[in-house]
C-alpha cells in the first residue's frame, strides 16, 4: 500500500514526539540513578501528637528536649493513625478540634554528603500548616488556608544549607498542624545535593502537575474552539456539549496543579462537584451518540448531581449537613466512582451495535473511573503516600477520547465530501457524455435539415429563375417570331441566373465586398461585349454576421436585376458601383448615365415585376431599395442592416 505524503509527515511527527518523550524520560531516570550514590534515603522516623488550642506562628528555633519524650517509631512511607484527643480542645471558637503532629528524622551524618543539601519527598499528606526544622532551626513553613491542597500533588523540595550553617545535619523535625480527625501521611525522604535529587523531583513534578496541566490547558483550548464553532452552528449541540465537557473537566482538575485565592471550602466544593458535572455532561453526550433517551437514568444522574452540589455547599448555619473536607472528599470519590460505573456500563450496553463512538466514550469513562479509583484509595489511605494520583490523567483520557471522536468525524466528513465529489464528478461526466451524444445527434439532424433546406432553396430558385427563363425561351422558339438576339438574351439571362445560384454557395465569411467581387467577375465580360464601362468604387465595409448562402443569393439577384434593367431599358454606356458605411448599416449604390424613368409609374405597371422582386428580396433580409431617376441617369440604392434579429430567406 502506497502511503500519502500527509500520512508520512504525520507518522514522522509522531515518531519524533515519541522519541523526544523517551529521551526526556531517559534523562530523568539517568539523573535519578546518578544521584542515588550521593544521596541518603530516609525510611525510619519517630512521631508524636500534642494538643493545640489556638493556631499560632511556629518558633524560629526549637529544642527537641522541650517536646514530650513519647516518641513512636514508624517506617516511611506511612500514614499515622488518627488520635483526635480531647474533644473539648479547639482552635478558635466554633472551629474544628486541632492537633499538632511531630515527625523526627535522624540521618546518619556519616552518610550525608558535604556541601549544600536539599530535602526531597514525594508528598506530605495533611490538612493544615507544615513547618520544617533542621538541627532545631526553621528552614521552611507552608501555611494553608484550611486544606493544604498542593501538598498532595507538589513534592517536597526544601533547601537545608541556610539552616545548618556548616554544621553536620543531625536532626530534621516536621511540625504539622491539622484537624484532629484527619490523618497525616508522609512519604520516604531523600537528603543530598541538588544535582543528585533534582531528577527525582522534576520527574515527580512533571508527571504529577505539569503534564496534566498542559493536557488540561490543551483540552480547554479545544473546548473554547468548539464553543465558537457552536456560535456559528447552533443546531449542532455536540459542540456545546464538548465545550461544557472541557470547561468542567478543567475546573475539576484545578486542585492538582493550581493554587487559587478561593476560600478552601469553596475550592473543595468546586473541584469535588465538578466530577459529577463531568459525568452528567458525558451521560448527555452518550445519549446523543447512541440515540436512546434513558429518561430514568438521566433523571437519576441530574438529580444526584444537583443534590450533592446543594448539600455540599460550605454554608454553615444554612446547610448544617455539610461535612468537613476530610470526610467530604472520600465520600465524593466513592459516589463519583459508582456513578461513573453506571454511566459507562449503561452507555456501553446502549451503544453496542448502534454507535461505535458511543462505545468509545463508554470505554473512556470506564478508564477514567479506574484512574479516579486510585485517588479514592489514596484519600482513604489504602495506598501509601508515595502513590500516584492518577485522577489527574482522566483529563488526558477524556481529551484523547473526544479528540479521537473529532478526528474520526473530521476524517469521515472529508471522506464523505470526497465521495460526494467523486459521485458528482462521475455524474457530471455521464451527463457530459450524454450531452455530447445529444449534441452530435442535434448537429447531424441540423446538418440534414440544412442540406434539405438548401436543396429545397436551390430547387425553388432554379424553378423561379432559371426554369422560368428556360420555359419562356422554349415557348418563344416554338411560336416563332422571336429574333435570334432575343433568344440569345434570354439564354444569357438563364446562364447568369445559374451562375448566381452557384456563386451564392461559395463561402464569403460575412464579407459583402467579396460577394460583390464575385458578381463583378461574372458580369464584367458581358459588359465589355456591350461596350459599357464599369466603374468600380468600393470601400472597406463592416462584416455582416448574418450573411449566409440564402441571404447572399438575394443580394446577388437584387444587384443583378438592377444591372440587367440598365442593359435592357437604357442606352447607358457607363455604370458606376460604389459602397458606403453608415451607423447601423451599409449601402450599395449603382448609377448609370442612361435615359431615366419614373419609378412610381413603373411599380404600378405590370412591367415593373422586376422592381417588385427587388423590393421583396430586400425586405426578406431586413433591407430596403430605392430609385432616384432623372433625365441624366438613374441611381439605385440597396441598404443592408449590420445586425438582424431573425435570419430569414
Amino acid at each position: 500500500m502506497k502511503l500519502r505524503p500527509a500520512s508520512l509527515f504525520s507518522s514522522a511527527i509522531f515518531v519524533f514526539s515519541l522519541a523526544l518523550l523517551v529521551a526526556v524520560g531517559a534523562w530523568y531516570l539517568q539523573t535519578s540513578n546518578a544521584g542515588s550514590a550521593t544521596s541518603l534515603h530516609l525510611t525510619h522516623a519517630e512521631w508524636q501528637d500534642t494538643d493545640t488550642r489556638v493556631t499560632a506562628a511556629p518558633p524560629l528555633s526549637i529544642d527537641r528536649s522541650s517536646l514530650p519524650p513519647t516518641w513512636q517509631a514508624i517506617v516511611l512511607p506511612a500514614t499515622l493513625p488518627v488520635n483526635p484527643g480531647p474533644q473539648t480542645q479547639t482552635g478558635d471558637a466554633g472551629q474544628t478540634p486541632l492537633r499538632t503532629t511531630w515527625i523526627r528524622l535522624t540521618p546518619d551524618e556519616r552518610n550525608v554528603a558535604a556541601g549544600p543539601l536539599m530535602l526531597y519527598g514525594a508528598r506530605i499528606k495533611t490538612s493544615g500548616n507544615v513547618t520544617l526544622y533542621a538541627n532545631g532551626r526553621l528552614v521552611q513553613r507552608v501555611q494553608a488556608q484550611g486544606e493544604l491542597w498542593n501538598s498532595l500533588f507538589t513534592p517536597l523540595w526544601v533547601p537545608l544549607d541556610q539552616a545548618v550553617d556548616g554544621a553536620p545535619l543531625q536532626e530534621i523535625l516536621i511540625r504539622v498542624e491539622h484537624a484532629a480527625e484527619t490523618p497525616v501521611g508522609l512519604s520516604s525522604l531523600w537528603i543530598g545535593p541538588a544535582a543528585a535529587l533534582q531528577g527525582r523531583y522534576y520527574l515527580r513534578q512533571w508527571l504529577q502537575r505539569e503534564l496534566p496541566a498542559t493536557l488540561s490547558a490543551a483540552f480547554m483550548a479545544v473546548g473554547i474552539f468548539a464553543l465558537f464553532v457552536w456560535f456559528r452552528r447552533r443546531h449542532e449541540t455536540s459542540y456545546l456539549l464538548f465545550f461544557n465537557l472541557a470547561a468542567v473537566s478543567f475546573v475539576g482538575h484545578l486542585h492538582y496543579y493550581v493554587s487559587l485565592p478561593i476560600v478552601s471550602d469553596w475550592f473543595a466544593w468546586l473541584t469535588a462537584n465538578a466530577l459529577f458535572w463531568l459525568l452528567m455532561v458525558i451521560h448527555l453526550f452518550l445519549r446523543q451518540l447512541h440515540g436512546q433517551a434513558l429518561t430514568w437514568l438521566t433523571r437519576a444522574v441530574v438529580g444526584v448531581t444537583l443534590l450533592i452540589s446543594i448539600l455540599s455547599m460550605p454554608v454553615p448555619g444554612i446547610l448544617p449537613v455539610y461535612p468537613s473536607t476530610s470526610l467530604l472528599v472520600p465520600l465524593v470519590y466513592a459516589i463519583a466512582v459508582i456513578m461513573g460505573v453506571v454511566v459507562s456500563v449503561t452507555g456501553a450496553l446502549c451503544s453496542r451495535g448502534r454507535s461505535r463512538d458511543g462505545l468509545l466514550v463508554a470505554v473512556g469513562v470506564a478508564a477514567s473511573t479506574l484512574l479516579g479509583m486510585s485517588d479514592w484509595l489514596l484519600h482513604n489511605n489504602v495506598i501509601g503516600p508515595e502513590g500516584w494520583f492518577l485522577g489527574a490523567y482522566t483529563n488526558a483520557v477524556t481529551f484523547a477520547m473526544f479528540g479521537t471522536l473529532m478526528y474520526r468525524h473530521y476524517v469521515g466528513a472529508i471522506a464523505a465530501v470526497e465521495q460526494l465529489n467523486a459521485s458528482l464528478a462521475q455524474r457530471l461526466q455521464q451527463r457530459e457524455t450524454e450531452l455530447e451524444l445529444s449534441h452530435q445527434r442535434l448537429r447531424q439532424a441540423a446538418l440534414r435539415q440544412s442540406i434539405s433546406d438548401e436543396r429545397q432553396r436551390l430547387m425553388q430558385d432554379m424553378h423561379d429563375g432559371l426554369g422560368s427563363s428556360l420555359i419562356s425561351a422554349i415557348r418563344s422558339v416554338e411560336h416563332g417570331g422571336v429574333s435570334d438576339s432575343k433568344i440569345s438574351q434570354i439564354l444569357k439571362d438563364c446562364l447568369d441566373d445559374l451562375k448566381l445560384t452557384i456563386d451564392s454557395m461559395e463561402p464569403v465569411e460575412a464579407d459583402l465586398l467579396l460577394l460583390l467581387a464575385t458578381l463583378r467577375f461574372r458580369l464584367e465580360p458581358r459588359l465589355e461585349d456591350t461596350n459599357i464601362k464599369l466603374v468600380w468604387e468600393v470601400q472597406e465595409l463592416p462584416a455582416l454576421d448574418w450573411l449566409e448562402p440564402s441571404s447572399a443569393l438575394h443580394i446577388l439577384r437584387i444587384v443583378q436585376e438592377s444591372i440587367a434593367n440598365i442593359l435592357r431599358h437604357t442606352s447607358a454606356d457607363r455604370i458606376r458601383v460604389h459602397t458606403a458605411a453608415e451607423a447601423d448599416g451599409v449601402v450599395v449604390m449603382i448609377e448609370d448615365n442612361g435615359a431615366g424613368f419614373d419609378p412610381d409609374q413603373a411599380l404600378l405597371r405590370a412591367a415593373g415585376r422586376g422592381l417588385h422582386n427587388q423590393q421583396r428580396r430586400a425586405r426578406s433580409i431586413d433591407g430596403s431599395v430605392a430609385w432616384h431617376s432623372t433625365a441624366a441617369g438613374t441611381r439605385f440604392t440597396l441598404w443592408l442592416p449590420l445586425r438582424r434579429q431573425v435570419s430569414g430567406a
